[in-house]
């Protein structure tokens, strides 16, 4: 392909790229290799200023959030259509729904960068339908920014190497007519490749991910650490009560500088160690005698207007399920097929109050469930409560205290 564009250059024919052309080829080429990615639809990139995130939010009439989805583009679909927030063509129908999901889009799973761009075409579908899709870093999001694939598939990491050389062929398309945004760089990073194909690929992966680097400042950067709606607060692993003192708004913002390259310094410190924000499992080990309550209730006490927190990162084998007297949400499933490959759940709370767990109708045939038009609901309370008829329309659940 590139060799018939330098062709039709060669033969005259650059008079046409003019100003108007040189736009429009641009535009074409960034659709074509985004939809190249994305194995489907996608949207125009966002304007390369990255703008500060909010952390506050208003309470919403209706907020579902989804848990860890580690590269598993099928269970992330299944998902979403439980929270009904995708149709059966992918696209938002969660009307004016707000959605959060909490984290780990990266590692385990062979579909990272095909997930990130559905994330971002579904939160650009979901404000113009008066909704909104809020998307958290999780630890492992982090540790890819940080260099640190140890988690990442042969398959995942080859995927990188195919995002780079698809960039390049991008880049040189636009090249050919001149056009403004032709990464040079990304020009020659094909024509230099290791011969070792996965040294190549950790190579493209850690270009992408770095502080700065094209997938890191487009995606990464522009997702919360930390998020609060109406009086329920959403995270990873867990806000502590040190990191309710350094500050919400601090963390998302230092965060944010960290990712888009935009800070000298290395990788927050709240954001690596145990106890960091995005690895702490004090409010998620799944027998919940063994949640530290207190430190839960003391963080909660110094954000203004909390009563919940919403949590991922630790696997709940139960299902979503509750703690502390439900003053924390784990929403981990482990639904990635590198990761438990459990059942997709998601968490729907109404009107800021009433909080249950959405499912699909339980199987009694082996094989893979699809997803209902109607998902079933439950509450949250307990990890084994019988699943809503299938010929009703759930109702609401309230969370018992």
């Amino acid at each position: 392909m590139l060799d018939r564009v330098s062709s039709w250059f060669r033969k005259g024919n650059s008079a046409y790229c003019n100003k108007e052309f040189r736009q429009d080829w641009a535009a074409f080429v960034n659709c074509f290799v985004d939809t190249l990615h994305a194995d489907g639809a996608s949207v125009p990139a966002p304007d390369t200023k990255i703008e500060p995130l909010t952390t506050f939010l208003p309470a919403a009439a209706r907020l579902v959030a989804i848990g860890d989805l580690h590269g598993d583009m099928g269970k992330t679909r299944r998902a979403f259509r439980i929270g009904g927030l995708i149709d059966h063509q992918d696209r938002w129908s969660g009307g004016t729904t707000t959605a959060v999901q909490v984290g780990d889009q990266l590692d385990r799973g062979d579909n990272e960068v095909q997930i990130l761009y559905f994330l971002e075409r579904l939160q650009k579908e979901a404000a113009a339908a008066g909704g909104a899709l809020h998307i958290l870093n999780g630890n492992h999001e982090t540790m890819n920014v940080g260099g640190r694939f140890r988690y990442a598939t042969a398959p995942g990491r080859i995927d990188f190497l195919r995002w780079q050389l698809v960039q390049s062929i991008g880049a040189s398309l636009k090249a050919k007519c001149g056009c403004s945004g032709a990464d040079k760089d990304m020009q020659a990073s094909a024509l230099h490749l290791p011969p070792n194909l996965m040294q190549a690929a950790n190579i493209a992966r850690l270009a992408a991910l770095q502080p700065g680097g094209h997938i890191a400042q487009r995606f990464i950067a522009r997702h919360h650490t930390v998020l609060q709606i109406g009086s329920t607060v959403f995270v990873h692993g867990g806000i502590l009560p040190s990191h309710a003192d350094y500050g919400l708004e601090r963390i998302n913002r230092e965060s944010q500088q960290w990712i888009s390259g935009q800070s000298p310094q290395q990788e927050p410190a709240f954001l690596g160690g145990r106890s960091a924000v995005v690895w702490a499992r004090e409010y998620s080990t799944e027998d919940a005698r063994r949640c530290d309550c207190n430190a839960l209730q003391e963080a909660l006490n110094k954000i203004p207007g909390s009563k919940r927190m919403v949590v991922g990162h630790t696997i709940q084998e139960q299902g979503i399920n509750s703690a502390c007297a439900e003053r924390v949400f784990r929403i981990d499933v482990g639904m990635s097929k590198g990761c438990g490959n459990g059942e997709p759940e998601v968490l729907e709370i109404v009107n800021d109050s009433t909080v249950r767990r959405l499912h699909e109708p339980r199987a009694v045939n082996q094989g893979e469930p699809k997803a209902p038009d109607t998902p079933q609901g439950e509450s949250t309370k307990g990890p084994d409560l019988p699943p809503w008829p299938q010929d009703k329309q759930p109702q609401p659940v309230a969370v018992q205290a």
